[in-house]
C-alpha cells in the first residue's frame, strides 16, 4: 500500500480559511461505508440521521493558544516558539524557529518580559525543552501572550479564538482543534439529547503530528506520533451499554475514534483509564467500537485520509472526494463535514 495511492488535487480556493458565521450551517455529505452512496445535506439536519439509542463520542480537549512570538535575549532577533507537550509544571517540549540561533541556554522574552523562557535541551528531532519564568498562573499568561496555533494551511487571521475551539472544550492541552467537533453549536447537541442519543465524552490532545505528512512510500513504515488519551468510567459505561443494546457508536472525528479503538479490548469492551496512543488506523484494520464516524475532509496522503478509507473503503473515500471537489466542499479544519455509515435513511 503506497502513501501515493492516497493523493487527489484539491483546488486551493477549496481550502476553508475561515469559520462559516454559524458552525451548524456547513454542508454534510453522507456516505455509505458499504455501498459508497453518496447524499448532500446541511451540518444542521444530522439530528434526522441519528436514532435513538445511537452514542455519540465527543473529544472534549480544549485548544491552547500555544503559539509564542517573542525577542531572544541580547540580540532582540524575532522568536516563536510553539508548545508542544509539558513535561513539567513549568518545562515543555517545543518547537521553536528559528532553531540555529535557539541552542541550550539561550533565553528569550514575551509580552515585555511578562513571560520568560530559557533553553534547557536540544532533543534528537529538533524539539526543545524550554523552562518558563513567569509571575502568577501559566495559564492566564499563555492566554494573554499566545496565539492559537492554526493549521500551515490557514493564512487568515483568525479573528475569535473560540472559533477554533469546540463547544464542549474542558480540559487545556491540544495544540489543534479536533475539527470534526466545530460543526456543532450547544442547541443542536441539545437537540441530540433529547432525542434519547447517549453524548459519552472522552479526552484526546491533539498534537501537531496531525499534520505531519507521511514521508515513507509504504503506509505501513510510517511511525506514528503519540497522544494523551483518557477514558473515564463515566463513558467506558455508556459506549458499552449502547453498543450491548444494540445502538451504534458514532464518533465525532478522527480523535474520538483513535481514542476508542486504543483502550478497547478485541471483542469491542471499552476500559477506563489514561495513556498515550500511537495507534495508526489504515485500509484493513478491523473496527472494534467503532460503527460510524463524523469527520472533516483532509489532506491528500495524511494518516487521517489513511484512517476513513479504512472505514469505508479507498475507492469509496476516493470517489466521494472527487465528488466534493466537484462540488465545491470546503476542505480542512473550517471546512465542510462528512457523515460515514452503513445504510443512508
Amino acid at each position: 500500500m503506497k502513501t501515493s495511492d492516497f493523493y487527489y488535487d484539491l483546488p486551493e480556493r477549496l481550502i476553508a480559511q475561515d469559520p462559516l458565521l454559524k458552525r451548524s450551517d456547513s454542508r454534510l455529505m453522507l456516505l455509505d461505508k458499504n455501498t459508497g452512496e453518496i447524499e448532500h445535506s446541511v451540518f444542521n439536519k444530522l439530528p434526522e440521521y441519528l436514532k435513538p439509542g445511537d452514542c455519540l463520542v465527543i473529544n472534549n480537549t480544549k485548544v491552547i493558544p500555544a503559539r509564542l512570538i517573542g525577542k531572544k535575549e541580547g540580540t532582540g532577533g524575532a522568536v516563536e516558539i510553539l508548545l508542544l507537550k509539558r513535561i513539567s509544571d513549568d518545562v515543555w517540549e517545543t518547537l521553536v524557529k528559528p532553531g540555529k540561533k535557539l541552542r541550550t541556554g539561550a533565553r528569550v522574552s514575551f509580552g515585555g518580559g511578562i513571560l520568560k523562557a530559557e533553553i534547557m535541551d536540544v532533543l534528537e528531532d529538533g524539539n526543545r525543552h524550554v523552562k518558563f519564568e513567569y509571575d502568577g498562573i501559566f495559564e492566564e499568561v499563555l492566554n494573554e501572550l499566545g496565539e492559537m496555533p492554526l493549521p500551515p494551511y490557514i493564512t487568515h487571521k483568525l479573528e475569535d479564538k473560540n472559533r477554533y475551539q469546540t463547544v464542549y472544550a474542558k480540559y487545556e492541552g491540544s495544540a489543534a482543534a479536533p475539527t470534526a467537533g466545530l460543526h456543532f453549536t450547544s442547541e443542536l447537541l441539545e437537540t441530540i439529547k433529547n432525542m434519547g442519543i447517549n453524548i459519552a465524552s472522552v479526552t484526546l490532545h491533539v498534537g501537531l503530528g496531525t499534520f505531519r505528512p507521511v514521508k515513507v512510500d509504504d503506509v505501513t513504515k510510517h511511525h506514528m506520533h503519540t497522544e494523551f488519551y483518557s477514558v473515564t468510567r463515566e463513558a467506558a459505561d455508556m459506549i458499552n451499554e449502547t453498543k450491548a443494546k444494540g445502538g451504534r457508536i458514532i464518533c465525532v472525528g478522527t480523535t474520538s475514534c483513535r481514542t476508542v479503538e486504543s483502550c478497547s479490548d478485541e471483542n469491542g469492551i471499552v476500559y477506563p483509564g489514561q495513556g498515550n496512543t500511537d495507534i495508526f488506523i489504515y485500509p484493513g484494520y478491523k473496527f472494534k467500537v467503532l460503527d460510524a464516524l463524523i469527520t472533516n475532509f483532509h489532506l491528500p496522503e495524511s494518516t487521517l485520509l489513511m484512517l476513513v478509507s479504512a472505514l469505508a473503503g479507498k475507492d469509496n473515500i476516493m470517489h466521494a472526494y472527487e465528488i466534493a471537489v466537484k462540488e465545491e466542499y470546503r476542505f480542512f479544519s473550517f471546512g465542510d463535514a462528512m457523515f460515514i455509515t452503513s445504510g443512508i435513511d
